[in-house]
C-alpha cells in the first residue's frame, strides 16, 4: 500500500516550487527552472487536455473519515475534499514540465533586477464568484491573511523570507524579499485568492462552514457536514477560456461521498456509487478489484504511468521521545523490518523499497559522495557520521546473502552497545525502563503489515503495538506530535526548495502543526535545507538534494517504506480522457481537470 495524506489545496504546494529561467527585469508570462518553458507566450492550451472537451453532467467521488470545514488554510478542523476547486491561484504549474508556471489570475510577472522582490500584474478580467473584481487588495489581504497567527503554520515557513506585500496599484502587487531565495518569487504564484466578504468580520480561524466567495471554478451547491458535498461549475468563470484552463474542469457538477475506511468504499465504488479509485493497497488492488462489473468492462482497471519524484515514505520514529532520541537504537529498530517478506507475501510484490528521500529521481544520492557533494559534505565532516564518506547507505534487506536472522542478530549487538540488555524476555536500559512503544494509525489495512514487524521485534524483546484512531483525533494527535511511530510520507518534486522548512528544519521541529513529523532538529539538516532555497542552479540544487539525502538516510529517522512507479486506478466506463497523459500528476487530480463524460 501507498500512504493517502489527507492535505487541502496547499498540498500541492510542495510539488510545484519553482525558479525562473532568468534574472529578468521586464515582466513575463511565464517562468521555469533552469530551461526555458515549454509553452510560449502564446500557447492555446497544454498539451495534455482536449480543448474540445464536452461540459456537463456530474462526477461521484468519495473522502474517508469525515469533515467538519471548508477553510483549507487554517490548523483547527479537517477540510473537506475538493476545496482546492474553490480556489484560484496567481499562476498555475503545468503537468508536463518538470516545473514551469502560466498566468491565471496574475497574467505576468516581474522579478527586480536584485532579486529581493516580484511584482505581479493582476488580469483586470478576473472576477470572484459574486462577480466582484480581484484586485491586488484581495491578493495583500489573503497573502496577510494566511501568514496571520489565525492561519495555518505551513504558510509562514514557506513564505518565511517575504517582508511585505504592498499595493502599487488597483491590479499590481509587490511582494518584497528579507533576502535572497533563488524560487521564493515564484512560489508566491502559488497563493490561493479568497476574498475579505467572506470573512464578514470574523476571526479566520473560525470560518468553517462559512461558504467561501470562490475564485476557482466552482463554488458549493449543498453540503451534509461529514458526509457528503457537492461543487457546482460556476458557468460564468472568469479563465475558462485561458490557455491554462482550456479544456478543464467539464463535470457540471463534483459530488464527494464520505465512507468510514477503504474497505467499505470499495464495496460501494463496485456497486456504483462513486465513480473513480485511486487504489493504495497492494492488497485489494490484486485480489479485490473484480467481479461481474469489471469482467463485462463496466469498470476499467488500469496502472497509469507516472514520472513523480516519489519522495520517502516510513514508518516514523518521533525523536522528541526520549525513547528514540539514539540513532542508533532507532537503527536496530530499523533492522527488524523485512521488506522483501512484506513484498512477496502481502504487496504481491507490486513495490520498490524507498530508498532515498527523493526516490525515483536525479535528486537521489547513489554510491560514494565525490566531486562537489564531497566538498559540500565535508564543511561538516566533524558533525555527521563518519560512515557517509565511507559506505554507501543501502536499505535493509533480507535478500541473499543478508537474511532476517543477520539483521536481528545485528540489531542486538547495537542494542547491546547502547545499554540495552534483555531481562525476562523485555529489553531494557540500565534504569530498568522497557523498550516500547506503540504505533498511530488513521485507517485500518497497516495491521497486517505491522505485525510481522512486532513478531520480528519480539525476539529482540522489544514490545510494540498499534492503535486505529478516529481521524479527527488522529489528526490532533498528529498536529501537536502525540505519538511515538506514525506511518507518513514525504512527498517532494522534482525542484524541493522552501518546504523544506516545514519537514525538516529545526524551525518546525517543535511548531504545532508542522509537517516536520520526526522532530529533526540538526544544524547540518538546517544548512543543507538552506543550501537547496538558496541554490539559484539547477547543478548546485542537485549536489546540495544529494547531501541532505545522506544525512537524512543516516540519521535514521524512519523505518523505509516502499513505492510504486505507476497509479492504480479504476473507474466506470463513463468517461473520455485526453489522449496525452501527464508526466507529473495526482491521478484523481488530473481526471478531475481533463476528464470528461461520453456522450
Amino acid at each position: 500500500m501507498t500512504i493517502k495524506t489527507g492535505l487541502h489545496p496547499f498540498k500541492y504546494i510542495y510539488f510545484i516550487l519553482i525558479a525562473i529561467y532568468s534574472s529578468i527585469s521586464c515582466a513575463e508570462p511565464s517562468a521555469a527552472m533552469g530551461y526555458k518553458p515549454k509553452y510560449g507566450a502564446n500557447f492555446k492550451h497544454f498539451d495534455y487536455v482536449d480543448p474540445n472537451a464536452k461540459k456537463g453532467g456530474r462526477l461521484i467521488l468519495a473522502g474517508t473519515g469525515a469533515f467538519d470545514s471548508f477553510n483549507p488554510f487554517i490548523l483547527k478542523g479537517v477540510a473537506a475534499e475538493g476545496t482546492n476547486l474553490l480556489f484560484d491561484s496567481l499562476m498555475v504549474a503545468s503537468k508536463d514540465e518538470p516545473f514551469s508556471k502560466y498566468p491565471l489570475i496574475a497574467k505576468d510577472i516581474q522579478l527586480a533586477e536584485d532579486k529581493l522582490s516580484v511584482t505581479f500584474k493582476i488580469d483586470e478580467r478576473a472576477r470572484f464568484n459574486n462577480g466582484d473584481h480581484i484586485t491586488a487588495h484581495d491578493v495583500k489581504f489573503s497573502f496577510d491573511t494566511i501568514l496571520s497567527s489565525k492561519a495555518h503554520p505551513q504558510f509562514k515557513f514557506m513564505f518565511a523570507d517575504v517582508k511585505d506585500a504592498v499595493v502599487l496599484d488597483e491590479y499590481t502587487i509587490r511582494f518584497n524579499f528579507k533576502a535572497l531565495n533563488s524560487e521564493l518569487h515564484l512560489i508566491l504564484g502559488d497563493i490561493s485568492v479568497f476574498s475579505e466578504k467572506w470573512l464578514a468580520g470574523k476571526s479566520f480561524d473560525k470560518i468553517t462552514e462559512d461558504l467561501p466567495v470562490a475564485s476557482g471554478p466552482y463554488t458549493i451547491k449543498e453540503y451534509d457536514l461529514g458526509k457528503r458535498v457537492t461543487y457546482q461549475r460556476n458557468k460564468n468563470y472568469w479563465a475558462k477560456d485561458l490557455p491554462s484552463r482550456k479544456g478543464q474542469y467539464n463535470f457540471d457538477e463534483i459530488q464527494y461521498k464520505y465512507y468510514q475506511d477503504l474497505v467499505i468504499s470499495l464495496e460501494a465504488f463496485k456497486s456504483g456509487e462513486f465513480e473513480f479509485r485511486h487504489e493504495y493497497y497492494s492488497k485489494l488492488w490484486a485480489r479485490e478489484h473484480n467481479g461481474p462489473n469489471y469482467d463485462s468492462g463496466m469498470i476499467i482497471k488500469e496502472n497509469l504511468p507516472h514520472s513523480n519524484n516519489a519522495g520517502m515514505q516510513g514508518f516514523i520514529f518521533n525523536t522528541r521521545k526520549a525513547l528514540f532520541k539514539d540513532p542508533e537504537v532507532r537503527r536496530a529498530i530499523t533492522l527488524a523490518f523485512d521488506f522483501e517478506w512484506s513484498n512477496n507475501q502481502l504487496f504481491y510484490n507490486q513495490y520498490v523499497v524507498n530508498d532515498s528521500y527523493f526516490s525515483n529521481s536525479e535528486l537521489q544520492a547513489r554510491g560514494l559522495p565525490e566531486g562537489k557533494e564531497l566538498a559540500l559534505l565535508n564543511q561538516y565532516k566533524d558533525q555527521i557520521p563518519e560512515v557517509i564518506f565511507k559506505q554507501p547507505w543501502q536499505a535493509v534487506s533480507t535478500n541473499p546473502p543478508n537474511s532476517l536472522r543477520k539483521n536481528l542478530l545485528k540489531a542486538r549487538d547495537i542494542l547491546h552497545k547502547a545499554g540495552w540488555r534483555v531481562k525476562h524476555g523485555k529489553l531494557v536500559n540500565a534504569e530498568n525502563e522497557q523498550l516500547k512503544f506503540n504505533v498511530l494509525l488513521a485507517q485500518k489495512g497497516m495491521d497486517r503489515i505491522l505485525a510481522p514487524f512486532a513478531r520480528n521485534l519480539q525476539k529482540l524483546g522489544i514490545e510494540m503495538t498499534y492503535r486505529t484512531v478516529d481521524r479527527s483525533l488522529y489528526v490532533r494527535r498528529i498536529r501537536s506530535f502525540e505519538y511515538y511511530m506514525v506511518v507518513g510520507s514525504f512527498p517532494e518534486s522534482l525542484s524541493p526548495g522552501n518546504e523544506l522548512r516545514n519537514m525538516f528544519h529545526s524551525a518546525s521541529a517543535n511548531k504545532r502543526g508542522s509537517r516536520n513529523y520526526m522532530g529533526v532538529n540538526d544544524p547540518v539538516v538546517d544548512a543543507l535545507v538552506d543550501k537547496i532555497i538558496s541554490s539559484d542552479n539547477r547543478e548546485d540544487l542537485i549536489i546540495a538534494c544529494r547531501a541532505l539525502d545522506r544525512v537524512l538516510l543516516n540519521g535514521n529517522y524512519l523505518v523505509p517504506n516502499w513505492y510504486i512507479n505507476t497509479h492504480r486506478v479504476a473507474y466506470w466506463d463513463k468517461f473520455n480522457r485526453p489522449e496525452k497523459t501527464p508526466l507529473y500528476y495526482n491521478p484523481e487530480d488530473w481526471m478531475i481537470s481533463s476528464w470528461w463524460l461520453k456522450e
